[in-house]
């Protein structure tokens, strides 16, 4: 165990991440939820609210509430480079008395130049990455943001770890030849694994290999073991578990396994709200295989897995430690294909099966998600509907809409033209003291800062 670990343990709480993040002591009344479907489905009056960084009503909010938008595409940096689109997943990876250090995913997914410098850059001709941004809590204003990692692919999500980093996974295996929407790539670097980025930014971009190389989302880290979890964006998916051979120094490699559940139930169509389905894990002895055999189907580790039993998931996205627990979302799963979040409990190894969407009119397909230091949840939603909502599950067991995509632009800012109200909600992310929520819309590329009475939404 690696001295750093081994003194955030000590310390009983986590530096900077996770216990900040509300993953570490979620109120026992939370507890409630995972025995049970959701109670009710609220539809909250959600008003036009002005961002106090442009003055344009960009998103519909409960009354009371406000935000500040910082980060959008094309705003230069501190390092001189313009800020990168596609913004997706995010986590708070510092606090040093109320600032806070961001670190956010770009999801890009084309071959050309990479946006940072040669020193955080892993693929020259590989256009994705992550940048770091602060926030004053304090004052509530917005800092400084800089490339943090760059050449890497479809940084889509990650996680926060108890150590004070940011892991970007890659969502893709696409190599130097490989085409991708019709388009053949320009690589010099192989793709589909795991980067940890630092607070400062000033890591060396190497790919943590032993963590698999597939079609990765989000993970979660278990504060006390060092454990780290990973799901798998494609249909059919696994969801995954590293064990370090030196908690909270993964460079040192360890083991990758898969979930299996006893009986091989049909957890995609049939699962049971509030079920306990035992666990078990089957070891993935060959965790860089990007594809089966002959094929180039992305699931070379997946099959490992499925070969010995392991449990199908139907596209998971988000991944968040909280409660003592990893709760995960099957983006497309449920019997009509809207989503379903999970909760896995390491210490009993079991699953259950806490919300599922009946419709798009209840949820429409949840992606990345977090929980609060009050105890609630944010789904951030990636359907097919208009305009696209952030929603909240709290800790008594209730769903309702807390925000709504309302960007539309005329070129007020950078030159964006276009209606994007369809656009997804990603990295949602909370302050150490909880009282800010940090939020991406992907396109045109914006990141939220938004605060407001949170008890009253039971969050």
């Amino acid at each position: 165990m690696s001295s750093q670990f081994a003194s955030v343990r000590r310390r009983g709480f986590l530096l900077s991440t996770a216990a900040a993040l509300g993953s570490w002591a979620v109120p026992q009344s939370f507890e409630k939820l995972l025995a049970a479907p959701v109670r009710s489905v609220v539809r909250a009056r959600l008003i036009p609210t002005a961002d106090e960084s442009t003055g344009l009503p960009l998103l519909h909010l409960p009354h009371g509430f406000r935000y500040a938008s910082f980060g959008w595409t094309g705003d230069l940096l501190i390092d001189g480079a313009p800020t990168p689109d596609q913004h997706d997943g995010m986590g708070v990876i510092s606090d040093d008395q109320g600032i806070l250090t961001i670190c956010r995913n770009h999801e890009l997914k084309g071959s050309g130049h990479a946006f940072g410098s040669s020193s955080i850059t892993y693929d020259s001709k590989a256009t994705a990455g992550c940048v770091n941004l602060t926030f004053d809590t304090k004052s509530g204003a917005w800092g400084r943001s800089w490339s943090s990692l760059s050449g890497t692919l479809k940084n889509c999500a990650g996680g926060p770890t108890p150590w004070g980093t940011w892991l970007s996974c890659e969502e893709t295996v696409l190599q130097d030849g490989d085409s991708d929407d019709d388009i053949v790539l320009r690589l010099e670097q192989p793709h589909g694994y795991v980067f940890e980025v630092p607070a400062d930014g000033k890591g060396h971009p190497i790919p943590l290999k032993s963590m698999g190389r597939f079609v990765h989302e989000a993970v979660a880290v278990d504060p006390l073991t060092g454990t780290v979890y990973e799901t798998e964006d494609r249909k059919p998916a696994g969801f995954y578990r590293f064990t370090p051979v030196q908690p909270g120094k993964l460079s040192a490699g360890g083991q990758l396994q898969m979930m299996k559940i006893a009986g091989n139930p049909d957890l995609i169509r049939r699962a049971e709200p509030g079920k306990t389905y035992d666990v078990s894990w089957v070891t993935i002895s060959d965790p860089e295989r990007a594809h089966a055999p002959g094929t180039k189907d992305e699931g070379g580790v997946f099959q490992q897995g499925h070969e010995q039993g392991a449990a199908s998931f139907q596209k998971l996205e988000g991944c968040w430690w909280g409660n003592d627990r990893c709760y995960f979302v099957a983006s497309h799963g449920g019997p009509n294909g809207y989503g379903q979040v999970w909760a896995y409990n390491p210490r009993s190894e079991t699953l259950q099966l806490i919300f599922e969407s009946p419709g798009p009119q209840v949820l429409d397909c949840p992606d990345n998600i977090c929980i609060s230091p009050r105890g609630g949840m944010v789904l951030c939603e990636d359907g097919d509907r208009v305009p696209q909502k952030l929603q909240v599950l709290t800790k008594a067991g209730q769903l309702s809409e807390f925000a709504q995509n309302n960007v539309m632009l005329n070129g007020q800012k950078n030159g964006f033209q276009g209606d994007y109200r369809d656009s997804e909600w990603a990295g949602a992310t909370f302050s150490p003291d909880g009282k800010w929520l940090f939020v991406n819309i992907q396109i045109p590329g914006i990141t939220f800062a938004i605060t407001g009475d949170w008890e009253s939404l039971g969050i």
